[in-house]
């Protein structure tokens, strides 16, 4: 009996052991699936945070972007886009002071319209909302001492002084103003026009957003373009002469008194078009003029034979040591300023005074002003000084970065003297400031027979010791068809605004 009843109890025992080997594969089994999911849910989480939210098509991001508040923009040490209560599903309300000024720079942020055009609410969206990978361990934080999330501020490089400077002296006119501090990079001043209220888009009211947004969507002056560094671009005219004379100076063969012929007509290589100064006569008096002269007096004929005698090659790369060709991202991205390849001479000739297949932003064309104003180096543009935490700590500083050299010291200099000449004794004589040294130059772009002329000015100032450089587009003949210059119209726009960074 005893036996029996040994053998019973051993029974049980035989039978927990298969028991439990399946317990601990199955122990085995969930701690992998528990591993792969933490995995992934952080791979997501931390990896790809940045990623997924700045996906248009993620309207989920956009939604929750709206449960905490969102970071301000800040300019000049005002915020300029910032989060107030709403009493509706959105919990916060976006509002922009001076809306129409700053919507270039700003943009807008509204799920109910989905992805928006590029500005610093879309560009800088994560760090704005609180959701960037940069960001978890404050998230966490703020999670564990049960604090509301809240996103970090964005501080500007743009003075809002400055900024209001362009705004009012572009007034109504089609066009638009950046300026920038050659030494940095750094953006202080983006102004398109015509520009729109942000608030409008800002809406949580569908009906109303949707219906303000395909008002600007139908504006055929294209309200909603950034003509400071994006939209149709427009062909730069004689401001791109600097570009020219870069590459000339460049290539060592040419000097500021190198000569060129001097003919009232020119007619273009292998064609029967000709070419004329904007006086219909010669470049001065004399049968031959100086690349300096040609420059000062902004002729198109020595400019045309140059690039010719250059190449096309020549001033590509030489444009390209500007930033032709290439985007920038500030983080708002440009549009990439054109000089095509391949051209033949007779469109190399006009690229020379800025016709034909080149075009390029007023960004582009600061940055060939500060570039010369720097000394030869262009700085890459930027935007953006600082992130500031919602404690007030500092969580990143913007550095300035070189983009690279487009000449030498010594023959940025010569340049520099150039472009003094135009504005004292030259054609770009309306953008003079009393007892400031100023270096531009002006451009009158052609658009074909019957259209208005798109009106040009880049420049520095002071040229000794350049603080700003600025580059002014105005559209559609600023009003006058045919009869404005780019001295008259736009070179007095960028004489607001370099007085403003100077105090004047």
């Amino acid at each position: 009996m005893r036996g029996l009843l040994g053998d019973q109890h051993e029974l049980p025992a035989e039978g927990v052991q298969p028991m439990t080997k399946e317990l601990r594969r199955l122990s085995i089994l969930m701690l992998f699936m528990f591993l792969a999911l933490f995995a992934s849910t952080s791979w997501i989480q931390v990896v790809q945070a940045d990623a997924l939210s700045a996906n248009p098509e993620n309207r989920r991001a956009l939604f929750d972007s709206y449960e905490v508040q969102r970071g301000s923009i800040v300019a000049s040490g005002s915020a300029i886009a910032s989060s107030v209560p709403s009493d509706d599903a959105y919990s916060w309300q976006r509002v922009y002071p001076d809306a129409a000024m700053w919507a270039p720079v700003t943009g807008w942020i509204n799920p109910a319209l989905g992805s928006a055009p590029p500005g610093i609410e879309t560009s800088m969206n994560q760090v704005l909302s609180g959701t960037a990978s940069s960001q978890f361990l404050s998230r966490i934080e703020r999670i564990i001492s049960g604090q509301q999330p809240r996103g970090s501020n964005v501080v500007l490089s743009l003075d809002a002084t400055v900024q209001r400077a362009a705004f009012e002296a572009l007034g109504g006119l089609q066009g638009a103003v950046l300026a920038i501090e050659p030494s940095t990079g750094r953006i202080l001043a983006m102004v398109s026009s015509p520009s729109f209220d942000t608030n409008l888009l800002a809406s949580h009211d569908t009906t109303e957003v949707n219906a303000a947004y395909d008002a600007l969507e139908a504006d055929p002056t294209h309200p909603l373009s950034n003509r400071a560094i994006a939209g149709d671009l427009n062909p730069p005219g004689s401001t791109f002469k600097l570009v020219v004379a870069s590459a000339a100076l460049a290539s060592g063969d040419y000097t500021p008194e190198s000569t060129l012929p001097n003919p009232a007509i020119y007619q273009l290589p292998q064609s029967s078009s000709t070419v004329r100064n904007a006086s219909g006569g010669t470049c001065g008096p004399g049968d031959e003029v100086t690349i300096a002269d040609a420059l000062r007096l902004s002729c198109n004929i020595p400019f045309a034979e140059l690039a010719v005698e250059l190449g096309d090659t020549a001033i590509r790369e030489e444009a390209e040591k500007y930033g032709f060709n290439l985007a920038f991202e500030m983080p708002l991205v440009s549009t990439p300023s054109s000089y095509p390849r391949a051209l033949d001479d007779p469109q190399t000739a006009l690229t020379g005074f800025g016709q034909g297949q080149v075009t390029a932003t007023p960004l582009q064309m600061a940055m060939v002003s500060a570039g010369i104003a720097n000394g030869g180096v262009v700085m890459n543009p930027r935007m953006v000084d600082r992130v500031i935490g919602p404690d007030l700590s500092v969580q990143e500083r913007v550095e300035s970065t070189e983009f690279g050299r487009a000449l030498e010291q010594g023959l940025a200099e010569e340049m520099v003297a150039m472009m003094v000449a135009n504005v004292s004794d030259g054609a770009a004589s309306g953008a003079r400031i009393d007892g400031v040294d100023v270096a531009g130059k002006t451009g009158t772009a052609e658009n074909g027979p019957e259209q208005p002329y798109t009106l040009w000015f880049t420049g520095f100032a002071p040229a000794d010791d350049p603080q700003v450089a600025v580059a002014v587009v105005v559209e559609d003949g600023g009003g006058q068809g045919q009869s404005g210059s780019g001295n008259t119209i736009a070179a007095p726009i960028a004489k607001k605004v370099m007085e403003a960074v100077l105090g004047r």
